[in-house]
């Protein structure tokens, strides 16, 4: 077996056991599973391989949650992907991994999203590129401090074998960086852990994206039980809807493996699983002054979640 194959076959099983914990932790709904495969004769993408994306909706607390498994082939990769890595222009490459984001119905409950994935470039028999890549986000509406504490001290722990704090740190700021809305000057949520283009040592790193992988139902699981059942009306579901929209934003307008996917004439369905179900915009909304919906601003930027109080729910 190749390590490539030891790669897939770890992000196989850990598609399937999320999944059992989602259904699990959700309690009534179920998984459906579209298998698909890239059709060998469509020369107008040269993309080759297949996945399986599994989405449950309408469950009793997830509205909808996607987890996707991919591995993708081509023989070579859009200028978007070269412009900043010249020596792979022209090579082939593989990519796989697994990607969620979960949307539940409760406004207290935070949406979150996942991946891991395993990127190889090769020319002439001979590789020219490897890589690992992945983290984890969580993205809060109303937040309490006890989950965003828990999560990123979840992240910290699976780093300790890893670098530790360093890496923590690292991997939490490059985290802050990247899910950052530029045109809204706020972070997407919480944050947590990214990392791309780890290719110091293959055994280290493939065991530290096997932490990551391993370690998202460890931060989110506890959270879903303390929230799922919070009461909350219409004024809440409502400010879900639209903070939904700045998911939206973020996905389609700088989230590269959604940009990566698309330009390289991938999977459009489930590229774009991660969009909400439902979602709004309204023009000039500014929450009322000292409500919990403005309140969010104050967790919208980068801080040391581990060392400060932080705002007023806990």
């Amino acid at each position: 077996m190749t390590d490539f194959d030891t790669v897939r076959d770890y992000l196989t099983g850990l598609q399937d056991r999320i999944c059992t914990a989602i259904e699990s932790a959700d309690g009534s709904a179920r998984f459906t599973e579209d298998a698909w495969q890239r059709d060998p004769s469509d020369a107008s993408t040269h993309l080759r391989g297949g996945g399986r994306t599994r989405v449950l909706r309408d469950g009793g607390v997830f509205e909808q949650a996607g987890i996707g498994f991919s591995d993708v082939s081509g023989s070579a990769l859009p200028p978007s992907a070269t412009a900043a890595r010249p020596e792979l222009a022209g090579a082939s490459w593989r990519a796989v991994g697994v990607s969620l984001v979960f949307h539940p119905r409760n406004p207290y409950l935070p949406t979150t999203h996942a991946n891991v994935r395993h990127f190889r470039a090769e020319r002439d028999g001979e590789t020219v590129a490897w890589w690992f890549g992945g983290g984890f986000d969580l993205t809060p509406f109303y937040p309490f401090d006890e989950d965003v504490r828990h999560w990123h001290r979840t992240a910290r722990d699976l780093c300790e074998p890893f670098g530790g704090q360093a890496r923590y740190d690292a991997h939490k700021r490059w985290c802050d960086d990247y899910f950052f809305l530029k045109h809204r000057n706020e972070t997407r949520g919480v944050g947590g852990l990214f990392f791309d283009d780890l290719h110091d040592d293959f055994a280290t790193d493939f065991a530290y994206l096997r932490a990551v992988g391993d370690g998202f139902l460890d931060a989110y699981l506890p959270i879903v039980e303390r929230r799922k059942a919070t009461p909350h009306g219409e004024r809440e579901r409502q400010f879900q809807l639209y903070r939904r929209g700045r998911y939206v934003e973020f996905n389609l307008v700088y989230d590269r493996g959604t940009l990566f996917g698309l330009q390289s004439g991938g999977r459009a369905e489930s590229i774009l699983m991660s969009l909400p179900p439902l979602v709004r915009w309204e023009y000039g909304f500014t929450p009322e002054a000292g409500s919990d919906e403005a309140r969010l601003m104050e967790y919208l930027r980068p801080r040391d979640w581990l060392d400060e109080a932080g705002g007023q729910r806990a």
